[in-house]
């Protein structure tokens, strides 16, 4: 899920420090929203995102609406 975006930028920051170009990576997300996709276009220009599906928007928690809800929670039972 990429939803404000934060740690997938910090994932790129670390490949980015190694001497990875935006255009040899491929990020991979089942659901995004605006915030996290504008920032990595702002951020990483040249990289390739690919999606499943871009939800409108994200709450004040920062999950995408309407998105998954809290996927941690839902994966593990708590």
């Amino acid at each position: 899920m990429l939803a404000t975006g934060g740690t997938i930028v910090a994932a790129l920051n670390l490949l980015k420090d190694r001497g990875v170009g935006n255009k040899q990576i491929r990020v991979i997300s089942a659901v995004a929203a605006p915030p996290a996709l504008q920032k990595l276009s702002e951020q990483f220009p040249g990289l390739h995102v690919y999606t499943g599906i871009i939800d409108p928007t994200v709450n004040d928690k920062g999950f995408i609406i309407p998105g998954l809800g809290d996927a941690g929670d839902r994966s593990y039972g708590t």
